[in-house]
């Protein structure tokens, strides 16, 4: 049960990192206060002057919903003696210098249709599953011994009806007969976090916490991977820890500030993607961060990750040379740890561009703790070939083989088919 305030023991393991449920501590809970429903806001902006609730349950008019700060490090809360279940609303946020921002809760579970930005109160409680059938089977599988076969798709992309994309639930009528009939054994989804652009393919989110809005709502992506489960299919998702998107309304100097990201420039701004970096080094990042991963864990029931753009996160950007990045090595090790803590099932997939060792090792083995790598090299290499031409194969030979030189370094997956209709 959520409770009316923040307890002691949650706003603490927060600040030290170590919070793995935080979305159970911010964000809109709908709790029960004395018999009667409320819906509960917390959120955390340490640089704010003050923090208003807005939304369409008040005319967006905060005057009267000022949050509460629970503490020095800026954790606000205020509770609302109503259930405010399906209503928009954000943070109205004043920052150091006096200006106002109208941010989005990190912490959503629900977003509005882009390219309208507001958080929506959603319970995500309610759905019934039908998949313990799969749960079952997946505890007892060795996931090293049994062969994976994974499609890998862009769900927008991969199908249109009449120039829409198809929905969460129209998704598992149409794509699941087309997987099985196929032979794959998993379904990886480019990002599914809330975001901005179509464009993007998800990869430059602002909602971590609320599966895209483009298709439907919480309950019927459940009902997608649900209907994978049923099938006996397993569903993956790519997963970005390590930048984000810079949009006014998302985490990008949250209160005005550097919050999620780097305070120094230079290891804040990955100017290629036009995104910034998570400070993984900072506690209540890694509290964000690590939590999200056991969210869609324990609410949507995904089977694992393919972490993105690893390689980014390992070494500091924006330099000539290649600098380890101590903090993001720590994060990934902590969050292996404990995804895996979680369930040691889960796959957990390190898409990574260098020659990082021990990269699929256990961290008390001094590894970095994932169960898999991509093979990227393989892949390069296996399409350079293809790109020579045939008469000129014969003195390329080397990119086909150079591969099993180093096959048993980690726990490699070859890179998986992609199949993109635009």
């Amino acid at each position: 049960l959520i409770a009316a305030n923040p307890t002691d023991l949650e706003v603490y393991l927060f600040h030290e990192g170590s919070l793995h449920k935080s979305y159970e501590l911010f964000g809109a809970h709908v709790i029960d206060e004395g018999g009667r429903a409320a819906t509960r806001f917390c959120v955390w902006a340490p640089h704010a002057r003050d923090v208003r609730l807005v939304g369409s349950f008040n005319g967006w008019d905060g005057a009267k919903f000022r949050l509460t700060k629970v503490n020095d490090e800026g954790v606000w809360t205020i509770v609302v003696p109503e259930n405010l279940e399906g209503h928009l609303y954000k943070y109205e946020i004043v920052t150091p210098d006096g200006r106002v921002l109208l941010k989005a809760d990190p912490y959503a579970f629900c977003s509005e249709l882009r390219p309208h930005t507001a958080s929506i109160v959603y319970d995500l409680k309610g759905y019934q599953w039908n998949d313990q059938s799969w749960q079952r089977k997946k505890r007892r599988k060795r996931i090293y011994e049994q062969p994976m076969v994974i499609y890998e798709l862009h769900f927008g992309s991969w199908k249109k009806k009449e120039d829409r994309f198809l929905t969460y639930r129209e998704m598992a009528d149409e794509l699941i007969p087309y997987v099985l009939e196929r032979g794959f054994t998993h379904i990886e989804l480019l990002p599914l976090v809330e975001h901005p652009l179509d464009r993007s393919w998800g990869y430059q989110g602002t909602g971590y916490y609320a599966v895209t809005s483009r298709y439907g709502a919480p309950h019927d992506f459940m009902y997608f991977v649900d209907r994978c489960h049923q099938a006996g299919i397993g569903v993956i998702l790519d997963w970005v820890p390590g930048h984000f998107c810079k949009d006014a309304h998302g985490l990008y100097m949250f209160d005005g500030a550097p919050t999620y990201e780097y305070a120094n420039e230079k290891d804040r701004e990955n100017y290629v993607w036009g995104t910034a970096n998570f400070d993984l080094g900072k506690p209540e990042v890694r509290s964000f961060l690590i939590s999200n991963a056991l969210f869609w864990l324990e609410y949507y029931h995904v089977d694992g990750f393919r972490v993105d753009a690893v390689a980014n996160m390992l070494y500091w950007p924006n330099n000539d040379q290649l600098y380890e990045n101590p903090y993001a090595v720590e994060f990934l090790r902590k969050l292996n740890e404990a995804v895996f803590a979680y369930d040691p099932n889960v796959l957990m997939i390190a898409e990574d561009s260098t020659d990082w060792p021990r990269m699929t090792a256990p961290t008390y083995d001094g590894g970095l703790g994932f169960n898999y790598k991509w093979n990227m090299g393989w892949m390069n290499d296996m399409l350079k070939y293809m790109e020579t031409p045939p008469h000129e194969r014969k003195h390329a030979h080397n990119q086909v083989t150079f591969s099993l030189l180093y096959v048993y370094s980690e726990n490699f997956i070859l890179p998986p088919v992609v199949l993109v209709e635009l």
